[in-house]
């Protein structure tokens, strides 16, 4: 008769560790499909147009270059312009994309109401300065970009004007974020609290 055998019930080290592993997968899975705050979104998009045009004031100064920005609001996305022998056309660099759309639930805003950039009204319409008719046998070009809005020019000169980034829900108004450009070219971020104590 073969005496009594005892065997041990347990988990190998190698069953423990594929349990972990699946634990953690799991829970990488559930945070992911987690929707951001909408105050992170807003405040990380307000952070990325502020330093986008500080680079774009210097490089516009360092390179000798002219660089414009154009909003759309209805789209929800601004656009990077830089003034080319052939007229405006969006920047062609490969660090910065040459235009930003905004999440769902957010809106981009431009206020130029505080300088003479604000108004539209022209002598005259800008047109070419060469006949149209000279360059009729030639390949049309490519539509030309409208022009910008906010200019970032070469010698320093920025035009005054307030980015307002806000959520589509108005009943969460403080979350409003502000970049401003002054007539000195200085740029600033501001949240909605530290906009109104400024006004004030």
């Amino acid at each position: 008769m073969r005496p009594f055998q005892s065997f041990r019930s347990g988990f190998t080290l190698l069953e423990i560790l594929l349990v972990l592993v699946l634990l953690s997968l799991s829970a990488v899975a559930v945070i992911a499909s987690i929707p951001p705050k909408q105050d992170n979104q807003i405040k990380e998009e307000a952070q990325r147009l502020f330093q986008r045009l500080q680079l774009f004031n210097e490089e516009a100064m360092l390179a000798g270059k002219d660089f414009g920005i154009r909003v759309d609001e209805e789209q929800r996305r601004y656009v990077f312009l830089e003034l080319k022998p052939e007229g405006w056309d969006k920047i062609s660099l490969k660090t910065i994309p040459d235009e930003v759309t905004l999440p769902d639930g957010l809106t981009i805003k431009l206020d130029l109401s505080n300088g003479v950039w604000g108004v539209d009204d022209r002598l005259f319409e800008p047109t070419s300065l060469f006949d149209d008719e000279m360059f009729a046998d030639v390949e049309k070009k490519k539509k030309p970009e409208k022009p910008p809005q906010i200019f970032i020019l070469s010698s320093g000169e920025f035009t005054p004007g307030v980015f307002v980034l806000a959520p589509e829900n108005r009943a969460k108004k403080d979350l409003t974020w502000h970049i401003q450009i002054q007539e000195n070219g200085l740029v600033q971020a501001m949240d909605d609290r530290d906009w109104n104590d400024e006004k004030r």
